[in-house]
């Protein structure tokens, strides 16, 4: 069964208008696996392979595997600092990587960053991408206050939770 991203868009926005938070679908060779962002039991690693995109519904992750499609991490990725264990400063908020992929802290090369140390930002403001697969992913601040701290460079590979900025909220 081929799926195109349309049809992939679609799933995932029936699954975000649902009332379910997790789904398992396997047709074939073909697995999804949709999980809402917050819902209880979240893996404790990063699938396969993601497929996300910025026009998906927000707070959905979704992974899709096929036999033609399980590649292994590369190099640079084992190489990346993991900062899931880091701590957190008390009353900081954290913003988490949501899937494995590449961190950017711009729109596009060239352009103004999301954020600075020391913006003021929206719950709902974009801070950065996590871009997979050539798909763009804007990643929301979650809670409104202060950036205090930006913990990855500019095109570094990030994993699924890994720390990426702190906020001090309001």
């Amino acid at each position: 069964m081929d799926l195109n991203k349309d049809d992939v868009l679609k799933i995932l926005k029936i699954i975000d208008e649902s009332g379910y938070d997790e789904v398992r679908l396997e047709v074939g060779d073909l697995k999804l696996h949709v999980q809402k962002a917050g819902a209880a039991g979240l893996p404790a690693q990063a699938p396969s392979q993601n497929f996300a995109a910025s026009a998906a519904p927000a707070g959905v992750q979704a992974s899709v595997s096929a036999p033609a499609a399980k590649a292994s991490a590369p190099a640079a990725l084992a190489a990346a600092p993991s900062s899931a264990a880091e701590t957190i400063p008390a009353g900081m908020i954290a913003v988490r990587a949501p899937m494995l992929g590449t961190f950017y802290r711009a729109p596009s090369p060239g352009e103004r960053p999301f954020v600075e140390v020391g913006d003021e930002v929206g719950a709902e403001d974009t801070v950065c991408l996590v871009e997979v697969m050539k798909l763009f992913n804007s990643i929301k601040a979650g809670s409104a206050g202060r950036v205090t701290k930006i913990l990855v460079e500019n095109a570094a590979m990030v994993e699924h939770g890994q720390l990426l900025l702190l906020i001090q909220p309001k």
